[in-house]
């Protein structure tokens, strides 16, 4: 029912014998409700007054019920201070009476608050207990907006296929039970999710249908919210003039005092359009009052800055265009590095990239490519570097910014990439000169990376098919740099966004004949310039110990038993004397062993087991060892690995998927190696898709024969994976020597 038409049936006022009833309470809370949903919040706050009076005096059982409706409309307003006040007393209020749907009601916009408050583990921790609680109670409207709750707070920290996830789930609860307002309003973060997954067809056609419920249900905060949403984005398809129409009626419900957060994104946006109208006083009022408004969201004040940034260029005030970018990024960091989780902090770097690549962008056009690489790889890795600094390892502030310098200490080429929504760019690095060139957007590159990687999971051979995505994408990301690329040399490549799922050295390259990279370069990946820089001082250990982890009891069907692990296990550890090796196998490699032998002994550590990645949850995936005694637990999680401080030269990890398989904005892969890597780890060697139980063993014996000789990890492992291209069995295809990647630590 519309709100409109609630206040309609309530009009009437109930007759005196029930003036203090009841009815009386309920009517003018639900009055006050639909008030505060029509945005016209003076009677929503009258008529709330009225009721909370009524309530303490004659209905006190009642009482939760008004300021739970209160303690909402406060939200609305942006009072969250006297919100959390009000919240905490309803929640007082439903446990003197043990209401437990007010309890839960209180509990959700409580949640809400946290969220405002950018408290993130906080309110997904209470989330997910209030959602137990609202479970086993069948409080089925209370679930959905807990779902939702849990979207927003993953939405807000940039995790946003998990927030579609859960607006999902959020939609889906709300349709079973009809609250079509709450249907209607989580189909809208539907939408945004997708968006922000730049799946912007889906994210139009569901945005469109929102704004036609939300205007026939006359719910202004959603329209506002959504007509916001779909300027955004014509603002990143080009269509200005239909963006101005969609800004223009979010600015009418704002001169009505119906405009959702105050009308702050209504005018964030308006003032974008006016910069690109020309309109540079108009846009600066918009976007200084945003900036300067003690009440906005924080994700709105970076935004706004470089807002203005973008004004003061287009009127070739370059130097004040800088001043604004640099607080923009400063504003970011400073709400990022609040965030006191790791599993919640990786991701959060998607919430700030559009700033991070506009000012990229403008230090490109002001001929500034140094600086503009020195953003980029400010953005890089910022999690597994802090970790590595809170471990007392160097951290990516510690090393001054010498990117030739490092080429020529290292003696290799560096390519470091940067996939944009509107532009890519590479840098190639080298010992006596720097440049960079201008690539397609990321848009354009990820369809050839999804299918050519499909290809590669298949089995085929791109050499001997011709596959053109591997031919194309050889002249986009290589073939630019060639001239810095001898051939024998070393790369070490830094990729971005969907390139960390690529095997550079699966690559071909046409001349003189079609060939694989593999053949022209020695291939290692690396995660930012800072921690590279920082690695450099890190040298192969005299004294070489090795900790051997595999071929452990099957812990369950899920998880068979591996034919060639024994044999694995036994190429590897012939390469060290039994003094020098410590081996974890059968049932008594299990998680708790692992944890208690002392791993930052080893120089050398090496798994042969199963392995599992999480994307939903990265730091959930999993090295499969075998049950505890008395227990069911036989995961070595990545949280659990990052805990344990390493100093191994050398990780391998010879299990599926080690690498992970969801990249994160300046993070890349995060999984098992990433774990290994932030646990201390200098080189890890994890695998980006399904490793064959049969070719693997192979790969292994001929890398740590390389290693035995005084082989670096990058020239011992390509030695390997050319023993089975050359091999001219079925093991030269890509899927058996290429999913096997080198990562450099630091």
């Amino acid at each position: 029912m519309r709100a409109q038409e609630v206040l309609n049936l309530l009009e009437s006022e109930p007759p005196h014998s029930l003036a203090t009833s009841e009815v009386a309470v309920r009517r003018l809370d639900y009055q006050g409700i639909a008030y505060r949903i029509l945005q016209d919040f003076p009677r929503s706050e009258a008529t709330l007054a009225h009721a909370e009076e009524l309530a303490s005096s004659s209905q006190p059982e009642l009482l939760s019920d008004v300021l739970n409706a209160r303690g909402a409309l406060e939200f609305d307003e942006q009072r969250y201070e006297a919100a959390e006040i009000t919240l905490h007393h309803a929640l007082d209020s439903a446990r003197q009476y043990h209401l437990s749907r007010q309890q839960l009601a209180a509990l959700g916009n409580l949640v809400r608050l946290t969220i405002v408050n950018q408290r993130y583990s906080e309110a997904i921790d209470q989330s997910l207990a209030a959602l137990d609680i609202a479970r086993a109670a069948d409080m089925k409207s209370i679930e959905a907006t807990l779902l939702g709750n849990l979207g927003w707070c993953y939405f807000q920290l940039g995790d946003f296929e998990n927030a579609l996830d859960y607006f999902r789930q959020a939609q889906e609860a709300s349709s079973r039970i009809n609250i079509t307002g709450s249907s209607f309003y989580w189909q809208g973060t539907v939408a945004q999710s997708y968006q922000e997954l730049h799946e912007y067809e889906k994210a139009r056609q569901l945005f469109e249908q929102t704004l036609d419920n939300a205007t026939r249900t006359n719910n202004k905060q959603l329209m506002g919210e959504t007509l916001n949403a779909l300027v955004r984005l014509d603002l990143m398809s080009g269509r200005w003039k239909q963006a101005k129409e969609y800004n223009d009626r979010a600015l009418q419900l704002q001169s009505g005092g119906q405009d959702p957060a105050d009308g702050a994104e209504t005018r964030m946006l308006a003032g974008r359009l006016a910069t690109i109208d020309g309109n540079f006083a108009v846009a600066s009022k918009f976007l200084t009052d945003v900036v300067e408004h003690p009440g906005k969201p924080d994700s709105l004040k970076w935004e706004a800055l470089a807002g203005l940034a973008g004004v003061y260029n287009a009127q070739t005030s370059y130097s004040s265009a800088d001043e604004q970018y640099r607080k923009s990024i400063a504003a970011f960091e400073q709400v990022r590095s609040a965030i006191e989780r790791d599993d919640l902090r990786i991701c959060f770097l998607a919430r700030g990239i559009e700033s991070y690549e506009a000012y990229i962008d403008f230090l490109l056009r002001q001929n500034r490519a140094l600086d503009a690489l020195r953003i980029a790889d400010q953005s890089r890795s910022r999690t597994l570097a802090e970790g590595l600094k809170s471990g007392g390892r160097p951290g990516s502030d510690t090393q001054p910014f010498r990117p030739q310098a490092l080429a020529k200490k290292l003696n290799a080429t560096l390519l470091v990439y940067w996939m944009g929504e509107q532009h890519s760019y590479l840098w190639a690095i080298a010992p006596a000169s720097i440049k960079y060139f201008v690539l397609p957007a990321a848009q354009e590159v990820e369809p050839m990376l999804k299918s050519y990687r499909e290809a590669l999971f298949q089995s085929r051979d791109p050499l001997q098919t011709g596959n053109a995505d591997a031919l194309k994408l050889y002249s986009i990301l290589v073939q630019p740099a060639e001239k810095f690329i001898p051939k024998g040399s070393r790369v070490i490549v830094l990729p971005d966004g969907d390139l960390y799922g690529l095997n550079f050295e699966t690559l071909i390259a046409p001349d003189p004949e079609p060939h694989y990279w593999i053949e022209d370069v020695t291939l290692t990946t690396a995660n930012s310039l800072s921690l590279l820089a920082s690695a450099t001082a890190r040298v192969a250990p005299r004294d070489k110990t090795l900790f051997l982890v595999g071929n452990t009891v099957s812990p369950s069907a899920d998880f068979p038993a591996l034919p060639q692990a024994g044999d694995e296990m036994q190429d590897v550890e012939k390469y060290f004397p039994p003094a020098r090796r410590a081996v974890l196998t059968g049932a008594q490699g299990t998680p708790t062993a692992y944890l208690t032998s002392q791993p930052e002994r080893f120089s050398y550590m090496h798994f042969v087991t199963h392995g599992t990645a999480s994307r939903a949850r990265p730091l959930e995936s999993a090295v499969i060892l075998s049950k505890e005694k008395d227990a069911d637990s036989f995961k070595l999680y990545a949280r659990d690995i990052v805990k344990r401080r390493l100093s191994a030269y050398l990780v391998v990890i010879s299990a599926c998927n080690g690498a992970g398989t969801r990249a994160y904005s300046g993070e890349g892969l995060v999984g098992l190696s990433w774990a290994f890597l932030r646990a201390g780890a200098h080189n890890v060697i994890g695998a980006l898709w399904e490793v064959s139980d049969s070719s693997t063993p192979q790969l292994m014996d001929k890398l740590y024969d390389g290693l035995s000789h005084g082989q670096d990890p990058a020239t011992a492992l390509r030695a390997a994976k050319l023993s089975l291209l050359h091999s001219g069995t079925v093991y030269k295809k890509p899927f058996y020597w290429a999913p096997f990647q080198l990562y450099a630590g630091s």
